[in-house]
């Protein structure tokens, strides 16, 4: 099965990152793509020292304890929503479509709608298919991130 790659980079703009993965996610859901679109995204600082969000101090600090029954209380949407990011931080996105080979006029619809989508014609978008001069760079580094 080809693989083909596309690197988005949106700078230090989170939220379009965030954009970005929930069009993944949701045309993962719609058409069925689960193994067949994967992504992952790369965080790297700039050597800047990152600030720390306003609500990581409530999230970090000792839950004060209650004397009523619910013991193991689950977090509210707002502690859970200020997870620490870092700002200051590049995010670029990698995107695998891995079609089988009688898949070609899916492939191709896909590599032609994905840049072409809101989020990710700002982001600068590079198309990597197996023959380029980067591509075992990118499939390495792919197969490294989490």
């Amino acid at each position: 099965m080809a693989h083909i790659y596309m690197q988005f980079d949106f700078g230090k703009d989170e939220e379009k990152a965030q954009v970005a993965r929930h069009k993944l996610e949701t045309w993962k859901q719609a058409f069925r793509l689960d193994k067949k679109l994967l992504y992952k995204f790369e965080r790297s600082s700039d050597g800047a020292p990152a600030a720390e969000p306003m609500g990581v101090k409530a999230a970090t600090a000792k839950p004060e304890k209650s004397k009523g029954k619910s013991k193991g209380k689950a977090p509210s949407k707002e502690e859970s929503a200020s997870a620490p990011v870092a700002i200051g931080e590049n995010v670029k996105l990698l995107l695998r479509l891995a079609f089988s080979s009688h898949e070609k006029l899916s492939e191709q619809r896909w590599v032609q709608r994905i840049p072409a989508e809101e989020p990710f014609q700002e982001a600068s978008p590079v198309l990597l298919k197996n023959g380029d001069a980067r591509f075992a760079e990118i499939e390495k580094q792919f197969e490294e991130l989490i």
